[in-house]
């Protein structure tokens, strides 16, 4: 049987799981289905928009995007999405 090497945090989340701390999500599928219509809005790119922002808070913008693994114009969309939707 091949032995599958987990990482810290990997191992972590198993000791939780293990311990009951997660829990199954009820309605699965329409939790699926609700987060992928977000994804389907939040992705969809039909308006252009121009902003100001300062140096200091564009430098940042771009750093969280790479930890994100994200592009830093997709990051910026999906803060101003979310802060819509609540």
């Amino acid at each position: 049987m091949k032995r599958i090497l987990l990482s810290k945090e990997e191992m972590q989340l198993e000791k939780e799981i293990e311990k009951g701390k997660w829990k199954p999500v009820p309605h699965l599928e329409e939790e699926i289905t609700k987060y992928q219509k977000y994804a389907r809005n939040t992705l969809s790119k039909k308006k252009k928009i121009n902003i100001r922002i300062s140096d200091w808070d564009y430098e940042k913008i771009k750093i969280k995007a790479v930890h994100e693994g994200l592009p830093y114009q997709t990051l910026i969309s999906s803060i101003i999405h979310k802060y819509l939707i609540g």
